[in-house]
């Protein structure tokens, strides 16, 4: 099982319960079947801290979420897009601090199997690391993972923002067969995944322990692009606003915040 181990103790008593309470984003695409999170956008929104991820340090005894497992190689080059020959996948999303705001700059090294299960340890073939823009967001371009003897499927990620401690852990998808038979999966770390053409999209938002000043009331004011857009309006998928003399579409429900503007987040606004 790549030579990969659960811990008890002190990993025991983490929760990201805060992540899941919401309810899941409505799409007019369909949800793979399984267990499906909600996301910790949602959750921020009700202006509550986040429960953080677990998280290991550099120490002698790390405690870990999920273990590095065997196939971890350092300097892996910088790049959002993992080419290769499989079912396309995309993997996008924030990364959160304890009082709800995006973290720009963090540090994420992607690594996974190829579409037959098997690593590159030779080279960096599906391995790569990226940083997360000034709204906090990611996008991996990749391929869906091949499944390890002994394991489910899932993808490698270390995330680090600057100065704080890395979070090592793993990502999974709903509705594998082998989720209940991996004494490693963890339902927490589940993406939300749905199928898009022949290919599939996923989402997933981190939460690092890295403290920080909660969101204050938002102004009222009509944003700088001028338009119907708000700062602090809670918007719903398929509310219509305008911004900078365009339309925008809302795809996933969220609280509109700073930075989050329609044009820069394609991940929750289209173009109408």
């Amino acid at each position: 099982m790549e030579g990969e181990h659960t811990r008890t103790g002190k990993q025991a008593g983490i929760s990201r319960k805060t992540l899941f309470k919401a309810a899941l984003i409505a799409t007019p695409v369909p949800l793979l079947i399984g267990q499906v999170p909600a996301l910790a956008r949602n959750a921020a929104e009700s202006g509550e801290p986040l429960t953080p991820t677990p998280y290991c340090d550099d120490g002698d005894d790390p405690t870990p979420p999920q273990t590095e497992g065997p196939y971890f190689k350092p300097n892996s080059p910088q790049r959002a897009v993992l080419p290769g020959t499989g079912t396309p996948l995309t993997v996008s999303g924030y990364v959160f601090g304890l009082a709800c705001q995006p973290l720009a700059n963090v540090l994420l090294d992607f690594w996974q199997a190829d579409r037959n299960g098997a690593y590159d340890n030779v080279t960096y073939n599906f391995r790569g690391h990226q940083y997360t823009d000034a709204q906090g967001a990611f996008k991996l371009t990749t391929i869906l993972p091949g499944l390890y003897p002994g394991r489910t499927r899932h993808i490698h990620v270390k995330a680090q923002a600057p100065g704080r401690p890395i979070l090592t852990t793993q990502l999974y998808f709903p509705g594998e067969p082998r989720n209940n038979t991996d004494t490693i999966f963890d339902p927490r770390l589940l993406m939300t995944v749905r199928t898009v053409g022949s290919g599939r999209e996923a989402t997933f938002d981190f939460v690092l322990n890295v403290p920080g000043v909660p969101p204050t009331n938002p102004p009222t004011s009509p944003p700088p692009g001028g338009g119907t857009w708000q700062v602090g309006v809670t918007y719903q998928a398929g509310d219509q606003v305008t911004y900078g003399g365009a339309s925008y579409r809302c795809l996933q429900g969220h609280l509109a915040q700073a930075g989050w503007e329609p044009p820069n987040v394609p991940a929750l606004w289209q173009r109408a």
